[in-house]
């Protein structure tokens, strides 16, 4: 039987060079729950795929604690068994073909499912005898996805391993990953800077920036952070009023404000009375606002 392992950050930083060097991840802390799938999100250089390299044992941190099902996972044949990380990059054998990859993952993966593995080759078009390096860009991430998805590891991370995909493609991974993780449920990490159309899939979103941890906690929570108004501009603009603005756009007549927090049942009501529609902001707005405001802040502790 599956257990979906739980994984956390306490206090991580990694450097690389000596001494003090640059620091990947700078004091990140941050929870993965059990049995959720839960999105990583950062701009490019945030520490995203440091942190999954901890999580799956391919390095230790400088300082700090990382813990996989309760305990370090660096050298834990036990832990290490039941991680699978799939990165962009592919981790195959390039030269040989697909069938002795997919019998590599077999033999390691306690829990691999050889019948959904072929199933998963027939659906995204992949012949197992030849090599994935014949195969092209979008086989080879399919590829890495499959590993994943059968591997059916109680912590599965998927690291941007689907960019190569078109976007069939990519829409019937999603589709794959989440009528898998209903039947077969585990903890999944998917790491991504396709936000818009993977964060349906999330539960749960850690958000790093400069090897921080800027936001960790239910992807309701994140979004219940800020509330959208679209309506005429004069009416959005009075519910505005005393609020902290976060996004404006404006088209003619008409005007889309971001404010931060909701309201209240009082404040729906007079909305939509005076023609505003009220409706909740996407996860990759929140993320660019977040990250945004977090440059801010750096640049005016300079």
């Amino acid at each position: 039987m599956n257990t979906p392992y739980g994984a956390e950050l306490s206090d991580v930083t990694v450097r690389y060079g000596r001494g003090k060097g640059d620091a990947a991840l700078d004091g990140a802390s941050f929870t993965v729950r059990p049995g959720t799938i839960t999105g990583l999100l950062g701009r490019n250089g945030a520490g995203k795929s440091t942190a999954l390299a901890l999580l799956a044992s391919f390095r230790r941190p400088t300082s700090g604690t990382v813990r996989v099902d309760g305990a370090d996972p660096f050298e834990n044949a036990a832990v290490m068994a039941g991680v699978q990380l799939v990165r962009e990059s592919g981790d195959v054998v390039g030269d040989s073909p697909v069938n002795d990859t997919i019998g590599y993952y077999s033999g390691v993966r306690p829990l691999w499912d050889a019948d959904y593995a072929k199933a998963l080759l027939d659906q995204f078009g992949i012949d197992p005898k030849k090599t994935p390096d014949a195969l092209s860009r979008g086989k080879q991430s399919a590829l890495g996805c499959i590993i994943g998805l059968a591997s059916r590891a109680p912590l599965t991370v998927f690291d941007e391993s689907y960019l190569g995909m078109d976007a069939p493609s990519r829409y019937a991974f999603y589709d794959a990953l989440l009528e898998d993780y209903t039947q077969h449920p585990r903890t999944i990490i998917v790491s991504s800077h396709l936000i818009d159309e993977v964060e349906r899939l999330f539960e749960d979103v850690i958000v790093l920036h400069h090897g921080r941890t800027v936001v960790s906690e239910t992807a309701d929570a994140l979004r219940d952070r800020a509330v959208s108004l679209v309506g005429p501009t004069s009416a959005v603009s009075k519910l505005a009023d005393g609020r902290h603005t976060l996004a404006t756009r404006s088209l003619g007549g008409t005007t889309q404000l971001t404010l931060e927090g909701g309201l209240d049942p009082e404040d729906v009501a007079r909305a939509r009375d005076a023609g505003v529609e009220v409706g909740r902001v996407s996860v990759q707005d929140l993320f660019i606002h977040l990250t945004q405001e977090s440059e801010t802040l750096k640049e005016d502790a300079r």
